[in-house]
Parts: structure tokens; sequence; C-alpha cells
């Protein structure tokens, strides 16, 4: 029994032996120490939890203050992480995130990225210059140059570039579209270079700078969805082209009036003069525009312009038929009275003579 423990002891002293000197041949690591808590070299710190700047090598002025928060970064510089797991799987540059799990995934290549709340930027690996500031912003996103404000703002984006989003829910909706900018909108799947302003529960629009405000260039138009744009004229974006003939012709049995806007539309209460659109619906329904409930609501004062005009051509076309006409008969009785005073002094002779 003796011999048994000498045994066992001897065992275990050569089995520690043997870990520490594996332990001694390990390569040294420059990981922050002591435990996170204060200012290290490289202008580096590390504050409030295990596993903060835990993985760092030669990387400079970093931040991390927070359980895991720049958990595996090495060498990257400037970054600042604020909150458990912030830019946990980051070794980039630049970049800052405050919030549990902010640009949690962000790797070698995401450099100056800005993160604000709750897995802002989450699933972003390599996309660049974004900024998210509201819980779960750009959430699925890894492109570069997107600015998301506002909680799940551009939250299915994956790859949409350039894009801009305000509001809560803010262009919620956009996935790999580039180029939009979504303010109180969740914006349209899949849609680029759109700018969308406000919901279905806005009424009423004032925007400063543009009453009094003297520029030219064509008519801006609004359609039913909201969509501004102005209407073109050229062939390219035209079909079935013919000629208006007698279709104009519906003008004439229209009914021009004077009135006044409502107080709360026009406090001024300005005298004006146009069309009913309930009336020309009765003479021609193509000739007015409808709200989004299908109502009549204002006159294609355009084509009522182009149906004038067209009525002026045939009208001209007549007066010019008939000029020419009169013209004609003026000929014709001048040369018939050119005739007659050829013939007078003819006849005036035959009669002295006799």
């Amino acid at each position: 029994m003796h011999l048994l423990i000498q045994f066992r002891r001897r065992t275990a002293v050569c089995i520690i032996g043997l870990g520490l000197a594996c332990f001694a041949v390990l390569p040294a690591t420059q990981a922050v120490s002591p435990t996170p808590d204060g200012l290290y070299s490289g202008a580096n710190l590390a504050e409030g939890g295990s596993g903060a700047l835990s993985s760092l090598t030669t990387g400079s002025n970093n931040t991390a203050i927070g359980s895991q928060a720049l958990f595996t970064l090495t060498d990257g510089v400037k970054n600042t992480a604020v909150g458990a797991q912030a830019l946990k799987d980051s070794n980039g540059d630049l970049n800052t995130a405050v919030g549990f799990q902010a640009l949690v995934k962000s790797g070698l290549n995401a450099s100056e990225n800005t993160a604000t709340g709750y897995r802002a930027l989450f699933s972003n690996v390599a996309g660049a210059d974004n900024t998210a500031i509201g819980s779960q912003t750009l959430y699925n996103t890894n492109a570069d140059n997107n600015t998301a404000v506002g909680r799940r703002a551009l939250i299915n984006n994956t790859s949409g570039f350039n894009n801009i989003a305000l509001g809560s829910g803010a262009g919620s909706q956009l996935t790999f579209g580039a180029n939009n900018i979504d303010i109180g909108n969740s914006g349209v799947a899949g849609e680029g270079d759109t700018i969308r302003i406000g919901g279905a529960s806005q009424s009423a629009t004032f925007i400063a700078g543009i009453s009094g405000a003297a520029v030219m260039g064509p008519a801006v138009h609004v359609n039913a969805d909201g969509q501004l744009g102005t209407a073109p004229s050229s062939q390219r974006f035209k079909e079935a082209i013919k000629p208006m003939n007698k279709e104009s012709e519906a003008i004439l049995a229209l009914k021009p009036v004077t009135f006044h806007y409502k107080k709360e539309i026009d406090h001024d209460r300005i005298p004006q003069f146009g069309l009913v659109a309930e009336e020309v619906e009765k003479v021609n329904s193509a000739l007015i525009t409808r709200d989004r409930d299908g109502k009549p609501y204002t006159v294609r004062y355009e084509a009522v312009n182009a149906m004038l005009l067209n009525e002026f051509l045939k009208a001209r076309r007549q007066i010019d038929a008939q000029q020419k006409q009169i013209d004609a008969l003026t000929a014709a009785v001048q040369k018939v009275s050119a005739q007659l005073e050829v013939s007078k002094p003819a006849t005036q002779t035959a009669l002295n003579n006799q």
C-alpha cells in the first residue's frame, strides 16, 4: 500500500510538471491584464466585465465597456464599444457601437460604422460607412453607406446601399434596393432611387420656401397614389396616337362658373373661375380625376385646354375655307363687273346712232 501511494504521488508530480512545461512554450499573449478594469498600453480602455478586449494584440486607441465588448479584436484601432457583446466579433477599425450586441458580427473589413441601440447593425459583417441609431436598426444589412434612425428602421435591408430611413419602421420593407429615402414610410421591397415621405395617415402637407418663390419649369402634378412628377409630352411616352377630331366637341357642353372655395381651403375667399368636376363628369368622365375613394376631385384643365385648341383649329380651318369661298365669289363678282364696264360704251354708242 505504501508503494502504491508513493507511485501515485510521483505520477501526479510528473503530470503537473509536464503541464507547466507545455504552458511555458506557448506564445505570450498581449490580452489586457489584469482583468479589464482601466487603461492599458496603446491607449486602450477596458471596463466593466469579463472578455472585454480579451484578444487584443497590437490594436490601439480602442475602448470596450461591457462584457465581451470587442471580444475578438486583435489589431484593430480606434473602435468604441459600449454594451455587452458590442462589436464582439469585430477586428475592423473606426467603428462605434453602443448597445447590447450592437455591431456584434462586424468583421475585418467593416470599417467606420456607427451603431447605437439594441442589436443595431446586428448582422453587418463587411458593410462600411453605415449609421444606425435605434433598436434593431439596419439589423440584417451587409452593405455600405446606409443611414437609419428609428426603431427597426431599414431592418430588412440586406444588400441595398445609399439608403436613408428616418422614423420608427422607416424603410422596413426595403430589401436590396439602393438610393432610397424613406421618412416616416416603410418603403417598397426591391425599389430603388425613390423618395417616400409620410404614410396613409397624413392628409395635409406644408413645406416652407415654395409659395412665393419664383421659378421656371414644367408644372408639377400629383397622382392618386401621391407620386409627384411632371407630365411628359414626348412621343416616346405615348401610344395609340390619333387625331382628336370630334372628341373635342364635348367641351362645348361644359358650363364655366364663378365660385369661392370654402374658408378652410381659402381663408381669403378669392373669386375663382373654372368648372365643377361633377358637372364635367356628366359630359366626359375622362376630363376629371378622382380621389383615393373614387369620388370626383378635380378637372383635368390641361386636357380641356388641348380640346379647346382642337376646336379653335377646327374653327380656324372652317373660317379659312369660308374665306376662300368669299374670295372666289368676290373675284367672280369683280370679273362680271369688269365685263359689264367694258360692254357699257358699245351699248351707249348704239343707242346714240339710233
